[in-house]
C-alpha cells in the first residue's frame, strides 16, 4: 500500500467505497485467522469462512466492537451503516445489512488509515466472541 491517508482524506471516500475496501481487509483477515488455527482441507477452510463472513455475523460482530469504538470510528461505522444505495440480498435481513456494510466501512477506514495496530485489535475482540457469534447469528 501507499503512504496511510490522514483521517480527512480516508473521510472524502463514500462509506459505501470505504465498504469496498473493507470487506476485502476483514475477509482476509479472517481467512488468515481461520488458516492459522487449524491446518485442515480447503473446503472446510471454507465453510468456516462462510460462516464469518455473512451479513448476521458481521453485524453481531459490530455490536461486540461497538463498546470498544472510539467517536470517530462510531462516526464511520454509523456513516456506513447509513449509507444508501446498496442492496439488501434477497437471503438478507435488511438490519444486518447495514451493520455488516458499517463494519466493512470501518474497516476500509482504518486500513486507509494505516491503523493495522487498531485493525487487530478489534478484530481480535471479534475471534474472542467467534462462538458467541456464531450461536446467536450464523
Amino acid at each position: 500500500m501507499k503512504e496511510p491517508l490522514s483521517a480527512l482524506e480516508a473521510k472524502q471516500y463514500s462509506p459505501l467505497a470505504l465498504a469496498f475496501l473493507g470487506d476485502s481487509v476483514y475477509e482476509i483477515m479472517m481467512r488468515e485467522h481461520i488458516l492459522l488455527s487449524a491446518n485442515m482441507p480447503a473446503s472446510e477452510l471454507h465453510s468456516l469462512k462462510i460462516k464469518r463472513v455473512c451479513a448476521a455475523y458481521q453485524a453481531a460482530a459490530a455490536d461486540i466492537i461497538m463498546p470498544s469504538l472510539t467517536e470517530e470510528e462510531i462516526s464511520v461505522y454509523k456513516r456506513g451503516r447509513n449509507a444508501t444505495g446498496n442492496s439488501v440480498p434477497k437471503n438478507g435481513n435488511a438490519a444486518d445489512y447495514h451493520k455488516a456494510t458499517g463494519l466493512e466501512s470501518l474497516f476500509g477506514y482504518l486500513f486507509l488509515k494505516g491503523e493495522n495496530e487498531r485493525l487487530g485489535e478489534l478484530f481480535d475482540i471479534i475471534c474472542q466472541s467467534d462462538e458467541n457469534i456464531l450461536r446467536k447469528e450464523c
